[in-house]
């Protein structure tokens, strides 16, 4: 028998705008919207005076499952983006094992398929000698290059094998971009470096607008669809005005709020790769996103523990934890005035959905799948370490308080938020990326 919802007087930010409607959920679809009123329901949520959204899509992840699990698994990374109003992930290939192979790629899916309170994906990792790889794999939404350091062997920085991936795969290609021999120098003119705020010298912003401008020249004579992961620059965002129309690009929480001058009161918390930059640098980007130059927002959730974060530079690693506040972020800065609900749901919910051809996601739309995220902007709440459902149980915007956030969350139809708990008996299931053209 089918299990059918309906979520009344909802404020529905939907593609042609913000409306109010009924939407009737039945099993794992959206069956209608503004169904009869003599439609049979098992449940009827009143949603008067708040806002439903497309269950957001957080394309850039990193759950370290497997392998580095005492920072973050498949399970309790899930259960922070299900808080967060995240409702399907896309995650990287840096784990251990790597995910460069077809075995490992299928092996990390049926980890998921157990694991996993939200819907999600896996990238494959590109790698100087695994182009045949690239050529068959199929369940994935696209292929990652690091265009820049990484560990192991996922680092491409030689042309000819850059060249080869570009033109011989048709799969999409998203890629870290800074570059290597920038980096290098810079680390070798700063004798290592032995202060925090020499990470944003030495992954400066010559390293990101290098690397960005050669995958873009890359992508552009083999006329390949690529993704530019969390640009940081006001150069890259003023380069990528003129790219073609097959090259997108996104921006991460922690390169709109946070800038050098952060490194004072935060330390490592706020270390990322690429680093954080400057005030100009985030006011370049939030105007790249107002004007469409960047499509996306996505977290780069990279965690690691507060020992690990606490060691002295440059012995800390970079990375922060982001999906369980990335959403209430953005309405806050829906409050504040910085842009509309309607830009929000572009960045989180339709683009990536659009980008990486994603099967009936980010949108709300009858019959596409019933991910959806209930939120309420006048709630106020402040963030804090002790309460986060991340593994690493810490974030970078502790003690700061926030206006607007995600109430109840459902996946596929059914609630895996409510009343600030996790249904963890929920399980997401495996993204359907529509055939790449």
């Amino acid at each position: 028998m089918a299990d059918r919802t309906l979520i009344r007087n909802a404020q529905c930010v939907l593609p042609e705008g913000i409306q109010k409607h009924d939407v009737l959920i039945e099993d794992d679809k959206i069956l209608g919207i503004d169904p009869p009123k003599t439609a049979s329901v098992d449940e009827t949520v009143d949603a008067e005076g708040r806002h439903l959204l497309p269950g957001a899509i957080d394309d850039q992840v990193h759950f370290r499952d497997p392998g580095l699990t005492h920072k973050e698994d498949l399970h309790t990374g899930s259960v922070a983006c299900a808080k967060g109003g995240i409702t399907t992930f896309l995650e990287m290939p840096n784990t251990n094992p790597t995910t460069t192979s077809l075995e490992a790629l299928d092996a990390k899916l049926e980890l998921a398929a157990g694991k996993c309170v939200v819907n999600f994906g896996f990238y494959i990792g590109a790698t100087p000698e695994n182009l045949d790889v690239l050529k068959a794999a199929e369940r994935t939404p696209g292929i990652k290059i690091f265009i820049g350091s990484s560990t192991g062997n996922l680092l491409v920085d030689g042309q000819d094998a850059l060249e080869k991936i570009f033109a011989e795969t048709t799969l999409p290609i998203c890629a870290h971009c800074e570059d290597e021999a920038t980096v290098r120098a810079n680390r070798e003119r700063l004798n290592g470096g032995t202060s925090i705020h020499d990470h944003s010298k030495i992954r400066d912003h010559e390293a990101a607008i290098i690397s960005t401008r050669r995958a873009v020249d890359l992508s552009t004579r083999h006329q390949h669809p690529f993704h530019v992961l969390h640009v940081s620059t006001a150069q890259e965002a003023e380069f990528l005005k003129d790219r073609p129309s097959w090259v997108t690009a996104e921006a991460c929480p922690h390169h709109l709020f946070f800038n050098v001058d952060d490194y004072d009161r935060l330390g490592s918390r706020v270390q990322m790769n690429p680093s954080i930059k400057t005030a100009e640098d985030n006011r370049a980007l939030w105007n790249a996103l107002r004007d469409g130059v960047i499509e996306v927002i996505a977290t780069d959730h990279a965690p690691h523990t507060l020992e690990e974060k606490d060691r002295p530079y440059p012995e800390s690693p970079s990375g922060l934890p982001a999906v369980e506040n990335s959403m209430a972020l953005m309405l806050d800065a829906v409050n504040r005035g910085q842009c509309t609900l309607e830009q929000v749901v572009s960045w989180m919910c339709a683009a990536p959905a659009r980008i990486w051809k994603i099967a009936n996601k980010g949108a709300i739309r009858e019959g596409f799948d019933a991910d959806l995220v209930l939120v309420d902007l006048s709630r106020r709440e402040t963030i804090r370490d002790e309460n986060q459902l991340t593994k690493s149980k810490w974030s970078p915007w502790n003690g700061v308080e926030l206006t607007g956030w995600p109430v109840r969350t459902w996946v596929l139809g059914k609630t895996v938020f409510q009343d600030g708990k996790v249904d963890a008996t929920i399980r997401g299931r495996e993204a359907i990326f529509r055939k790449k053209s």
